[in-house]
C-alpha cells in the first residue's frame, strides 16, 4: 500500500510588490548653491553658518557646473599658507571647485544610491533634470530613508 498525502492544494502566497524607495523621495530640493564667481571667503562663511560640508555650483541658468566642499576650501587654505598668499576675493569658487561632477538619477532606488555612495566615497550627489539642478542627495538622506523603512525587508 502506497503513502497517501492528505494535504490539500496549497495556494501560493501572494506577495505584495515592495514599493520602490526612490532618491526623489529623500533628496533635498531647497539647496544652498554657489556661483563660480563667489569668493572662497563667502563659501566658507556659508558653510559654517549653515552647518553644511559643501554644495553645488550653478551658473545663472541653474545649470550644474561644479561642486565646492570644505575639503576644497581647506586645500586652498593650506596651499595659501605654503605659498604665503592671502585668502582674498580673487580666490573664487571657479578656481577651486571640482568641475567633473558625478550626478545621480532621481528615479534611482535609494539602496542602489547607497551602493553608489560606498563605491564613490562621495558625501553628496547632485540631481539634474533637463540640464538643471533640481536637488541633492546626501549620505544623511540615505540614513533617514533607512530609518524610515526599518522593520521592512530590505528590498
Amino acid at each position: 500500500m502506497g503513502i497517501i498525502n492528505f494535504q490539500g492544494k496549497r495556494n501560493k502566497e501572494i506577495s505584495k510588490p515592495t514599493p520602490q524607495i526612490l532618491v526623489s523621495d529623500y533628496m533635498t530640493k531647497k539647496l544652498i548653491t554657489f556661483n563660480p564667481s563667489d569668493s572662497l571667503v563667502h563659501v566658507i562663511n556659508l558653510l559654517i553658518k549653515n552647518k553644511i560640508s559643501g554644495g553645488p555650483v550653478v551658473n545663472d541658468k541653474n545649470e550644474l557646473v561644479g561642486i565646492i566642499s570644505e575639503g576644497d576650501c581647506i586645500k586652498h587654505i593650506s596651499d595659501s599658507k605654503y605659498y604665503n598668499m592671502p585668502i582674498d576675493k580673487e580666490n573664487t569658487v571657479e578656481k577651486n571647485m571640482v568641475s567633473n561632477v558625478e550626478t545621480i538619477d532621481k528615479n534611482m532606488n535609494i539602496f542602489d544610491a547607497a551602493t553608489k555612495f560606498i563605491s564613490s566615497k562621495r558625501r553628496r550627489f547632485p540631481i539634474v533634470e533637463n540640464g538643471k539642478l533640481i536637488g541633492q542627495i546626501s549620505q544623511k538622506d540615505i540614513l533617514k530613508a533607512a530609518i524610515k523603512v526599518k522593520g521592512n525587508n530590505w528590498k
